[in-house]
């Protein structure tokens, strides 16, 4: 097509993580317009406030569970339903579900569609992708169906049916999709020692922890020795790391009478459990966390930051990520050439994108964390723990989220936006685009370490 001026007009071509920035933004740019309606709050006449209402959205849409407003109090059932909607699209991914669109429209889906869902979803290759779609809403609706079910039966002992049935639903939504949002003011908290509630939230965001691939493996192959290696680093790790988690809590608190100092052996070890495996993915909490000591804070700041797995509902740097990291580091203090996992051999070409995925983490984090310092005047480890809560997209928080100013609130929603698409991702839309060069250097070294 030539123009008037004789020119070849030109058309703006986006990276795939730029159109995965804008699809994120658009979602949350609308659940912030709904949230907003007077009709989303009980607050006769008025909605939220725009800042406010951008916090909630984009803490639904990044499946974080940070919120600056009591959940069960302030919104209407509309409101609470416009948060479940956000949650539910957020945690299968923006692509996922306009993939899901054009299936149900029964309009043909593309190469490009097909090579924007691989980015979303962190996929090897373009085999099955829309296959593994119906294949993840399939699992979802089971999984949350399953949970609403047990939860809505345990529940109906202390609250009406229809009350209970909501509560099973809203909740097994919110833990599948490792969102945290929760319709008590004080979370789960009321369920400390409850095995059936610690154990049906916890088995709903661990598995949306893992990812739908571990899922469909484990389904398929029934057997862990026929899993691919990415699966078996995803469940050795979160073995690990939740074992590890749930002693750390329990040694750490063990006496501490503000949180389960007080408790009998059996609630200790629930509330231990619950508070070990819950900071990798999702934000309940059934202890107050402003109340854990130091070294727990630090604790699950550190499993925070690590996160879920790839493809999966959860944040962070991913258990996948943090596992090849770890194994380089092993090769490189015994002075070995290849960085092996379970007698395979992981490409440093992997290897240096994971150390960049855990290195721009650190800036996104440290960058935002500053910038609080500047803004906000309140305890510094809140705020650090507060921000790699957000990157996380985890929601736990120590009771400041509601204290932040207008600013902080913004700087949050940015890092929770970050936390959602990823460290390289965000890297990715924000940087030009890459020339290729016809010229390479000669080799120098540089003193290190």
């Amino acid at each position: 097509m030539v123009n008037s001026f004789g020119e070849k007009s030109k058309i703006i071509k986006l990276h795939p993580a730029q159109i995965l920035v804008i699809g994120f933004g658009s979602l949350i740019l609308i659940g912030t317009l709904l949230l907003m309606l007077p009709i989303a709050t009980n607050e006769e006449g008025k909605g939220l406030h725009f800042i406010d209402a951008l916090f909630e959205a984009t803490s639904a849409v990044c499946v974080t569970g940070l919120a600056v407003v009591d959940t069960g109090t302030t919104f209407t059932l509309f409101g609470q339903i416009v948060l479940l909607f956000l949650i539910q699209i957020g945690g299968w991914g923006f692509m996922t579900t306009g993939i899901l669109m054009f299936i149900i429209l029964g309009k043909k889906i593309g190469l490009k569609e097909r090579l924007l869902l691989q980015d979303s979803l962190n996929l090897f290759s373009l085999s099955g992708v829309v296959n593994l779609v119906i294949k993840i809403i399939s699992i979802t609706l089971i999984v949350e169906i399953i949970g609403a079910i047990i939860l809505a039966i345990r529940w109906s002992f202390e609250m009406p049916w229809e009350k209970a049935i909501y509560y099973g639903v809203f909740h097994s939504i919110s833990a599948f999709n490792n969102a945290g949002f929760g319709l008590e003011s004080d979370s789960l908290s009321k369920w400390v020692g409850d095995p059936t509630v610690n154990i049906v939230i916890t088995f709903l965001f661990i598995a949306g922890g893992i990812g739908f691939t571990v899922i469909m493996e484990l389904w398929q192959k029934r057997t862990i020795r026929k899993l691919s290696l990415h699966s078996k680093v995803v469940l050795l790790m979160t073995l690990i790391l939740n074992v590890i988690g749930t002693l750390v809590i329990l040694i750490s608190e063990y006496h501490n009478s503000a949180t389960i100092g007080h408790f009998g052996l059996a609630d200790k070890l629930w509330a231990s459990y619950f508070q070990g495996v819950v900071p990798r993915t999702a934000g309940f909490n059934t202890i107050d966390i402003g109340l854990m000591t130091v070294s727990s804070q630090v604790f699950i700041m550190a499993l925070m930051f690590i996160g879920a797995s790839s493809g999966s509902t959860g944040g962070g740097i991913k258990v996948t990520t943090f596992a090849i990291i770890l194994f380089a580091l092993w090769s490189v203090l015994t002075n070995r050439d290849d960085v092996n996992i379970f007698k395979r051999r992981i490409s440093w070409r992997l290897v240096n994108k994971s150390l960049s995925i855990g290195v721009t983490a650190m800036i996104f984090i440290f960058t935002i964390f500053f910038l609080l310092t500047y803004t906000e005047h309140l305890n510094t480890r809140k705020l650090l723990f507060e921000t790699i809560s957000a990157f996380g997209t985890v929601g736990l928080s120590t009771g400041i989220t509601g204290d932040l100013s207008p600013l902080g609130r913004i700087l949050i929603t940015i890092m929770m936006f970050i936390g959602r698409l990823g460290p390289l991702t965000m890297a990715f839309a924000i940087m030009l685009k890459r020339k290729e060069s016809k010229v390479r250097y000669a080799e120098e070294k540089i003193l290190i370490g």
